[in-house]
């Protein structure tokens, strides 16, 4: 199992005895999935907290007109999961679909409180992840609420340059709650 990523994750926040991590590898699952395909749809129930070991992950919301709304993106050393519907185990607010050819390591809903009493040091791990979820997302709702649209691309443009070349500029417009025709006249005038 490819599990080195996460346990060199885990161990910026961390420090797992051999048997700690013994115990969590025997827990977790490792999967591949394929361009396309989805780990979970608005609707279903999310089992899994996932790490991403390589690939990339869209996190978006379908409204009723049909239109997607992109709230985040997922790549190598970042977890994803619609977390309201993980951790209260309720319909899916979120669809996550995988962009590219993605590795993951799940860990399943019913093994996390399992994992927390026997490593009670994941617990705090979890903590910290979601704290810091948390703040990256008061941060975006001031940003999409302060910023012009120019602004928010340029900070999205600084901050993620990775994915900003690995995902389709439409992808982009809808993370920046913009039309792909406004995103291109922002991106021609940072040219002049």
């Amino acid at each position: 199992m490819k599990i080195e990523p996460l346990l060199k994750y885990i161990d910026k926040y961390v420090s797992l005895t051999q048997e700690e991590m013994d115990v969590l590898v025997s827990k977790v699952i490792y999967r591949k999935y394929l361009k396309g395909q989805y780990l979970v749809q608005q609707g279903d129930v999310c089992k899994y907290s996932c790490f991403v070991i390589s690939g990339c992950t869209k996190t978006f919301y379908m409204d009723d007109e049909g239109q997607e709304h992109i709230m985040m993106f997922s790549v190598e050393d970042w977890w994803t999961s619609d977390m309201s519907s993980f951790i209260n185990q309720t319909p899916a607010d979120f669809n996550i679909q995988f962009l590219e050819n993605t590795e993951l390591i799940m860990i399943p809903r019913d093994i996390i409180e399992e994992l927390y009493e026997r490593i009670p040091k994941l617990e705090r791990l979890f903590r910290k992840i979601i704290e810091k979820a948390f703040i990256a997302s008061q941060k975006r709702i001031v940003r999409n609420l302060s910023m012009t649209a120019k602004d928010r691309y340029i900070y999205f443009r600084n901050q993620y340059p990775l994915i900003e070349q690995r995902i389709p500029q439409y992808m982009v417009a809808s993370y920046l709650g913009i039309t792909k025709e406004f995103l291109s006249k922002i991106k021609s005038q940072l040219l002049t």
